[in-house]
């Protein structure tokens, strides 16, 4: 007699092989919705990304004139200089025009070594200490202006007035600070020279006081006349160029 609890875990009502059949497409059905998800969020392909590139390159080339899109010199104005990005490194000071900077520099010497005397205006008093604006002996040739800054100057002058001594500056100046000072006089107060005293012609001029016939003392009127009615040797630097203003030396764009 059979007994009745063997294959009691089966339903004779269960018809395996529908129910296998069943199983077989479920399984079939959660696989492709798988692949539909994968397929769904997957990379770009490598070669779609090249095309896209090529695209954006050939575009930009024809919106840009030939290629011009890309040229820095053609889409930045002459000596444009980008600002650092906040948080970049400290790359040193903004280039300017020397002409500026060169004043700048000047402004400081001339604050320290001059103003007491010829004032704030650079006028003078019109007895002791000369007017500097519009003089002659400023905004005329460099070497005689650069020796009366350097060694001071004593005795009567061309038109026959004699001014109080003045005495030499020259002591510790650098090239830059002459330069400095001397661009900055013949550009400033009502002058308008509109040349650069570069650092080059500074150190001509302290070399020229240095082989003087009296050096160590102030220099005179008719020395000037006879000695240094001339220009300093030296390149001439366009006023525009950009120049590091601490240093005065030109700029090297990156």
């Amino acid at each position: 007699m059979p007994n009745k609890n063997q294959h009691s875990d089966l339903d004779e009502s269960i018809n395996v092989t529908e129910a296998h059949g069943r199983i077989v497409r479920e399984a079939a059905a959660c696989a492709r919705e798988k692949r539909i998800v994968q397929n769904g969020i997957e990379p770009v392909s490598l070669w779609a990304l090249g095309a896209c590139a090529i695209v954006f390159v050939i575009a930009g080339g024809i919106l840009g004139g030939g290629g011009n899109l890309f040229a820095y010199g053609t889409n930045f104005r002459e000596g444009y200089v980008r600002t650092p990005a906040p948080g970049a490194a400290d790359s040193g000071p903004v280039p300017k025009e020397a002409l500026v900077a060169y004043m700048a520099k000047g402004a400081k010497i001339y604050s320290a070594k001059c103003n007491g005397c010829h004032g704030s205006d650079a006028k003078g008093n019109g007895a002791t200490f000369p007017s500097l604006v519009g003089s002659k002996w400023v905004l005329g040739e460099t070497e005689r202006f650069a020796m009366i800054v350097l060694n001071g100057l004593q005795g009567p002058v061309s038109n026959g007035t004699t001014y109080g001594v003045m005495p030499p500056q020259g002591i510790g100046m650098s090239p830059e600070d002459l330069a400095g000072v001397m661009t900055y006089v013949r550009n400033n107060f009502g002058n308008s020279k509109g040349d650069v005293v570069t650092m080059e012609m500074a150190k001509a001029a302290i070399d020229v006081s240095g082989v003087r016939k009296k050096v160590g003392t102030s220099v005179t009127g008719p020395e000037l006349e006879s000695d240094h009615l001339k220009n300093l040797s030296g390149t001439p630097l366009d006023p525009k160029t950009l120049v590091d203003p601490i240093t005065l030396e030109a700029s090297k764009l990156p």
